[in-house]
């Protein structure tokens, strides 16, 4: 996720060209594959087998009711507060030469806020998770 978030994000943010979007999606995409895998792999070894099913419940149930949240929210924070930024901000050349100006500048903005805060929470994860160490018995 650190690798997608890091790379995809940015690029969405910074690119100018659809070309450079559609590889930011594969590369914000391609390992999502072997993340789910490798998360299937530890639960299974990690969760009692008369657990599996609620525990794969209330994942997905987490999973999966977060995304039209997260689609609704972040439509409302690029029409409410970076379109309208971005709109003040027209004339200043440090944000434009970051995400343009225009319809879509805002979009570029929540794009780069999401590549920050994901990062930075994949960073922070990463460091917290290290304590919970698996060994095999």
């Amino acid at each position: 996720m650190l690798f997608a978030l890091g790379i995809e994000n940015f690029l969405l943010a910074f690119a100018r060209s659809s070309a450079l979007w559609c590889i930011g999606q594969i590369i914000g995409w391609v390992f999502v594959p072997l993340m789910a895998a490798n998360q299937n792999v530890i639960m299974r070894n990690v969760i009692p087998i008369e657990l599996q099913g609620r525990v794969y419940a209330c994942r997905n149930t987490l999973q999966f009711f977060t995304i039209p949240i997260g689609l609704f929210l972040g439509g409302l924070f690029v029409d409410k507060i970076c379109e309208p930024f971005m709109a003040l901000k027209s004339n200043d050349p440090f944000w434009t030469f970051l995400f343009g100006s225009g319809k879509g500048s805002g979009a570029a903005m929540m794009m780069f806020i999401l590549g920050v805060t994901g990062t930075a929470i994949c960073i922070i994860s990463g460091q917290i998770m290290k304590k919970y160490k698996y060994t095999e018995e």
